[in-house]
């Protein structure tokens, strides 16, 4: 018996030598989650009426309907749609047969009451001349000099020329079609005085706006992008063919290159809309009817809560905020869907959540 306790005292220490060891090789405590990366974006006072969106197309503000001040049988045209024309070039020209014949018939006649009006001059010194003759010679003799300056001008409008520096937008007739004096050949447009759309509103849109109101301009040739503009004409009558107002929005191209035709979506806002706090449709995480919650960033905590909103109406990718936020505050607009009240986050660059959470 006396030599099993040594035994049973080795196996005891043994034990514990093996457990101090265990302990020894416990590995780290797991560190605190990291925060979640989100994008915030401030509670804004902005103008909160309804907006008016129509579609319509771009083109030039400068936009001449050309055509000959004579009718005839076109000779030629020397342009084609979407060239690029200047100042005083000759664009067209209609056939000069009849318009010389004319030409030369004027100059003819003026001749021949000029030689009659010498001759009356001389009768009348000489006696065998009435003054009532020779003031009704004097007569015919302007008559005709004026209609010598009516077929020299008709004649030099027998031709169509560029107004100014410019891009051809429709061609609407061909050589040697016969068309009547006034009736448009070619339509022509300069980018001296930028790019309008040009959109239809009904009566009741019409009475909102005025001169100056702002717009937001988006065309599917340049996806993702907004470009800012503002009403600069308004029809005071409605077309009689469709009822609709023509209203022309200027557009700031910026770094863009305009091409006349392009389809365009346009928002108006009036000037004088109510102002009211908004905050980014994708800040509300539900939204039922008027009732809506977002996540509020606290930055002494670095953490977000969870605040229930009343909502009111939609405009241009923001709603108004009715009661519940202050302005100011910063909501999440990236990553709310993956938060919890009481989060830990942080403040991420541009992509950086999204990213994130897509990982």
């Amino acid at each position: 018996m006396k030599s099993s306790r040594p035994a049973l005292g080795a196996l005891v220490l043994a034990l514990g030598l093996a457990l101090l060891a265990a302990c020894g090789r416990r590995g780290p405590e797991p560190e605190a989650a990291a925060a979640r990366p989100v994008r915030v974006a401030p509670v804004a006072t902005a103008p909160v009426g309804a907006s008016v969106r129509a579609v319509g197309l771009l083109g030039p503000k400068d936009e001449a309907r050309l055509a000959f001040k004579v009718g005839g049988v076109i000779e030629s045209i020397h342009v084609e749609e979407g060239a690029t024309v200047h100042a005083g070039e000759v664009l067209a020209l209609v056939k000069q047969t009849e318009v010389a014949a004319l030409l030369e018939q004027a100059h003819q006649a003026s001749s021949k009451a000029d030689r009659d009006l010498a001759r009356g001059q001389a009768l009348y010194a000489d006696g065998v001349a009435t003054e009532e003759q020779v003031q009704d010679l004097t007569t015919a003799a302007r008559v005709a000099q004026a209609a010598l300056r009516t077929a020299e001008f008709n004649a030099a409008y027998a031709r169509i020329v560029a107004p100014a520096d410019g891009v051809v937008l429709r061609k609407l007739a061909q050589p040697n079609e016969l068309v009547q004096a006034g009736q448009p050949v070619l339509i022509v447009g300069g980018g001296s005085r930028g790019w309008v759309v040009r959109i239809g509103l009904a009566d009741r849109d019409r009475v909102r706006f005025g001169l100056g109101d702002p717009a937001h301009v988006e065309f599917d040739a340049f996806p993702g992008q907004s470009f800012p503009g503002r009403i600069s004409n308004l029809a005071s009558s409605a077309d009689p063919a469709t009822g609709t107002f023509t209203v022309e929005v200027q557009v700031e191209p910026g770094s863009a290159r305009f091409v006349q035709g392009l389809v365009a979506r346009v928002s108006l806002a009036p000037r004088d809309a109510p102002l009211g706090r908004v905050v980014p449709v994708t800040a509300l995480v539900e939204a039922s009817g008027s009732e809506a919650s977002v996540f509020v960033f606290d930055p002494a905590r670095k953490v977000v809560n969870r605040v229930a909103i009343r909502i009111g109406r939609l405009a241009d990718g923001a709603v108004e905020v009715l009661d519940g936020l202050p302005v100011g505050s910063q909501v999440v607009i990236d990553g709310a869907a993956f938060l919890e009240n009481g989060e830990s986050v942080r403040i991420a660059a541009d992509g950086a959540a999204g990213a994130a959470h897509a990982g």
